[in-house]
């Protein structure tokens, strides 16, 4: 865990709210642009969000809403809890983090120009390196829960598809079943499962959906829809068969009941 943020950091980090109001979509998207030119790196994110220009911006809110409670930093609680969950879907592990911080360091730079003193960046360094840790340290906690729950698994795990029930002209539901014909952990309501597809003319591709069945020890389902455009979406109604393998993360999701003391695990 790195040593809580200083006053001088913190005092450093809320003065340059007003530049990132002003920038922090140009330096979210820069970052993503030095990111996403490593393929190790590149693999990891849902590319539909590049390109409609998502996952910049709720990248830019999310360093926003960071620098106005650098000072209050318990309110930053649920937003930690919703990337920590959606980067175990996706199995981010610590050793990503360098690459982000190097990619986010330099957009930093990159934007402000000479604005980017010295110790605006060393401010930033550490003020990225604090969160890092939170996230680490929670994602290793949902990663733990999930090996010690029955039926649950850390990585990627193969799952078949039992059966495909056409719902509607835009909707159909998958039944996956674990492959390996061990149990699998009961889901919450509300979460969902992370994908690692490699879909021919489109590369590796990585996509969540909602689970649409009861809690069960010996399946899931999910019913999808098809999105106009969808590469995944379009992927799963005008290909997948019965009988195919999937490679599926464990449940996760924070729009869940959890005790408000669960939380207080999330040490910031």
């Amino acid at each position: 865990m790195s040593p809580m943020l200083d006053d001088k950091t913190r005092t450093i980090v809320t003065a340059c709210i007003p530049a990132l109001e002003a920038h922090g979509l140009s330096i979210t998207q820069e970052m993503y642009r030095r990111l996403l030119s490593r393929p190790e790196i590149r693999d990891l994110f849902n590319m539909s969000h590049q390109k409609d220009g998502e996952q910049p911006k709720a990248l830019a809110l999310a360093v926003l809403a960071y620098a106005r409670n650098i000072n209050n930093l318990a309110a930053l609680g649920g937003m930690v809890e919703r990337i920590a969950e959606k980067h175990v879907g996706l199995n981010i592990l610590p050793e990503h983090y360098p690459f982000v911080g190097e990619a986010l360091l330099g957009a930093i730079a990159h934007v402000l120009g000479d604005a980017a003193t010295p110790e605006i960046m060393d401010a930033w360094g550490k003020a990225y390196w604090f969160l890092a840790d939170v996230l680490i340290g929670r994602e290793q906690q949902i990663y733990q829960a999930h090996a010690a729950t029955p039926g649950g698994w850390t990585g990627w795990r193969k799952f078949t598809v039992r059966s495909i029930v056409v719902e509607s002209s835009t909707v159909c539901s998958f039944v996956l079943v674990p492959s390996d014909n061990k149990p699998v952990m009961p889901h919450q309501p509300g979460q969902y499962l992370s994908f690692r597809l490699d879909i021919p003319g489109h590369g590796s591709q990585r996509r969540n959906y909602s689970i649409s069945s009861a809690p069960a020890s010996d399946h899931y389902r999910l019913s999808i829809r098809k999105a106009e455009g969808g590469v995944v979406s379009s992927w799963f109604h005008n290909t997948v068969q019965e009988g195919d393998e999937l490679l599926v993360s464990a449940p996760a999701g924070e729009f869940v009941y959890a005790p408000a003391q669960d939380l207080s695990l999330i040490h910031i």
